[in-house]
């Protein structure tokens, strides 16, 4: 379901503004409850699709400068009755707001003992297949790997210029690729493969079809986080293709050869980028 209950916790003085950005943004229903000894009072709001963004900038505003004020974003699986549709605005309904995008993406950017052990894994997978030529396991390897998340993260840091944010995904990534050349190096000394397949040589060139194929898996990740269809990043991971290049890094380093894995490289960066 498209609707978010909104729930703020802010002392009472503030439940008169609170009120008119809900009437202004023309949300579902609100409700105030009690006021406890504190004076605080908590407000419940059921918030279409439509005004959520706005709504939410609004009362950012309001209590930015106030103390001791929380809110709190929910998703709501149904309600009865089932609110009505507003299709008076023809614009696009905003799915996942600007907050909630940021809470989903941040979680895939972290550096922690996850992201390394999958980083290690999925590249061991990875590796295997494309010295042996299996296209299964490449795509098996794809869904494994954590790299989308920080690239991911770059992406909305960048968009909404959080340096912060732009600098921890920066990390996240260099040391998931750092990983991931690193383990495919060592994957070329230990496995006997041949460098001539055709699953390792594919990932050596670029051509106008792997730019095409970065731009549409890109869009495809916006939309995704963006409307809220978090199953189609499995589709998103397979056609973003991030590993396999910087797999093959590893493994024509390995195999010490430069000129191939410097073509790898070229082909990581456009599908980073």
């Amino acid at each position: 379901m498209t609707h978010r209950l909104i729930v703020i916790n802010a002392h009472e003085r503030h439940s008169d503004t609170i009120l008119e950005v809900a009437e202004r943004n023309e949300v579902v229903n609100c409700r105030v409850a009690e006021v406890d000894q504190g004076g605080n009072c908590r407000t419940e709001m059921l918030v279409g699709p439509q005004n959520r963004q706005t709504l939410l900038d609004e009362l950012q505003e309001c209590l930015g400068g106030a103390e001791d004020w929380s809110l709190v974003i929910l998703a709501v699986e149904a309600t009865l009755p089932v609110p009505p549709e507003n299709e008076e605005d023809g614009g696009r309904p905003v799915q996942q707001t600007r907050e909630e995008l940021f809470d989903d993406v941040a979680r895939g950017s972290r550096l922690d003992w996850d992201f390394v052990m999958l980083a290690v894994l999925a590249t061991v997978v990875a590796s295997v297949a494309l010295l042996t030529d299996s296209v299964a396991v490449v795509i098996g390897a794809m869904v494994i790997a954590p790299l989308l998340g920080p690239n991911l993260a770059l992406s909305l840091g960048v968009a909404i210029g959080d340096l912060k944010f732009i600098y921890r995904s920066m990390r996240t990534n260099a040391v998931g690729v750092a990983i991931t050349v690193a383990v495919g190096a060592l994957c070329a000394f230990v496995f006997d493969g041949e460098l001539d397949s055709s699953q390792l040589l594919s990932r050596t060139h670029v051509d106008l079809g792997n730019i095409a194929l970065a731009l549409a898996s890109g869009t495809a990740a916006a939309l995704t986080l963006t409307g809220g269809v978090s199953s189609a990043l499995v589709g998103v991971m397979v056609a973003v293709a991030l590993l396999p290049p910087a797999a093959a890094i590893g493994i024509f380093l390995g195999a010490g050869d430069i000129t191939f894995a410097v073509r790898a490289g070229i082909l990581l960066a456009v599908n980073v980028s």
